[in-house]
């Protein structure tokens, strides 16, 4: 596999630190209120990876951290008359409540920063002790000018990081581009004890230490959104490498932009949407279609139009498998037809050489949509055995699972009245007491089961 390094602006084969093992790290949300739309984009790309990585053998340690504690979750707290606990452990709760309707596997861990302070503490106090950072009146910043490749990932170098950046000065810093490590407490804010006194870890290192603790000094992947190269991922490799003397991550890799209407999205222009905003009108599965439909390092588009296309997509994929769970209830035993096989496995070669190049999802789900083509030619209505509808189904499903589709399947079973009813149409109909079959599909019909007639007997679905 290939994977574009935003560290060296190229592809580069992925070759794990240890063979056989990927340890990623992908910076999550701020719990402060709804994961938006842009925030559903990296939930559900790097879940791809790692699910698309397990498929391939390795063994994956994935860690996804909550930022617990932030000037954004104290500000909030303070505006609804509550401490900061009450408002991340909320939103924490919320977080599941979309991560699950999109499909979004459990990641190993999920640290979150106010369980880490110990390990906080240790880096600041080492950073200190190699001369790294300084303190001054109970807060601690990082000197930038002592990490001579300050700005290796963002590719620019410090004179014009400082130029471009949108500069705090104060006469606290030594340079104007030293950023926090330790922020003292100011009154009425939560607060742990420190060597510098009462105050609270600044945003970067919190991500530097849950990477040493839960995947060592060296990680395979770090990923996250564009909008986290500068500063937040420069500042992680800058503070990781001169505490631990190593590199930090070998791969970074980051996604693109969400537009909306063609126009980034911005609160600001009030094109702003909640993940679950948009479930509730569409449901959550087109969403995570959506988020993968394309290059994960491209600009996505959201519209209505959009999302209508994702949902037709959708039920193209639902029908192919739920007519091959037809198929495997009437179907004859006899073998495997190798013909057949050996056509589904070309999609399967198709999909991992997409996904080999870069984690290609556009191209991985055109491989999908051309093995539901193979599928619907060759084997649905086609009387083959149960065998190659078995087999087509264990394709079908292994290549959606690894993108995470096609996960809301409910296995219905029919009422015995129900049951009985189709039974009794279908012995009218032999009886061609045409009136009697027709009485009895209305009476399905109004209580919502829907029937079709093929040759290999009744299908239905609600």
């Amino acid at each position: 596999m290939r994977v574009f390094n935003t560290l060296t602006r190229r592809k580069e084969e992925l070759v794990p630190i240890k063979e056989g093992e990927v340890k990623i790290y992908a910076c999550g949300p701020t719990v402060y209120n709804y994961i938006h739309i842009g925030n559903a984009r990296p939930i559900c790309v790097f879940d791809v990876l790692r699910r698309y990585l397990e498929y391939r053998g390795y063994n994956v340690t994935f860690v996804q951290n909550f930022t617990d504690i932030d000037d954004k979750i104290i500000k909030k707290a303070n505006e609804e008359g509550t401490d900061y606990v009450t408002v991340s452990e909320k939103y924490i709760e919320e977080f599941w409540k979309d991560a699950n309707g999109l499909n979004f596997r459990p990641a190993t861990v999920h640290p979150k920063a106010t369980e880490n302070i110990d390990k906080i503490i240790e880096i600041v106090s080492g950073l200190i002790e190699k001369g790294h950072a300084y303190e001054v009146d109970g807060d601690v910043y990082f000197s930038t000018k002592t990490f001579s490749e300050y700005g290796k990932l963002s590719h620019q170098p410090l004179e014009e990081l400082e130029a471009g950046a949108r500069i705090m000065v104060g006469d606290i810093k030594r340079d104007p581009m030293d950023f926090a490590l330790w922020k003292s407490a100011k009154p009425g804010e939560p607060y742990w004890d420190s060597p510098w006194g009462k105050g609270r870890p600044g945003w970067h290192i919190e991500c530097s230490a849950m990477n040493i603790r839960y995947l060592g000094e060296s990680i395979d992947i770090h990923c996250g959104g564009q909008d986290l190269i500068f500063p937040h991922h420069e500042n992680e490799i800058a503070q990781s490498e001169c505490f631990t003397d190593k590199q930090f991550a070998k791969y970074w890799m980051h996604n693109g932009y969400i537009n909306v209407d063609n126009v980034k999205m911005s609160k600001s222009l009030g094109n702003f949407f909640t993940v679950r905003d948009v479930a509730e009108k569409y449901g959550y599965e087109p969403i995570r279609y959506l988020m993968i439909s394309s290059s994960y390092r491209s600009p996505i588009n959201y519209s209505v139009d959009i999302i209508e296309q994702c949902k037709a997509s959708l039920a193209r994929l639902y029908t192919c498998r739920d007519s091959l769970d037809f198929e495997i209830k009437n179907a004859g035993e006899g073998e495997i037809n190798e013909e057949i096989k050996a056509q589904l496995d070309k999609r399967v070669e198709q999909f991992v050489e997409a996904m080999d190049d870069d984690l290609n999802t556009a191209d991985g789900i055109s491989a999908v949509f051309e093995l539901v083509r193979d599928i619907n030619t060759l084997v649905i209505g086609q009387n083959q055995s149960k065998a190659t509808a078995e087999y087509a189904a264990k394709l079908f499903d292994e290549l959606t699972g690894v993108l995470g589709l096609v996960y809301n399947r409910n296995k219905e079973v029919l009422d015995e009245d129900i049951d009985a009813m189709i039974e009794a149409r279908t012995k009218a109909r032999k009886e061609k007491n045409w009136a009697e079959a027709d009485r009895i599909r209305d009476e399905l019909k109004a209580m919502g089961i829907v029937l079709e007639d093929t040759a290999q007997g009744v299908k239905w679905h609600r």
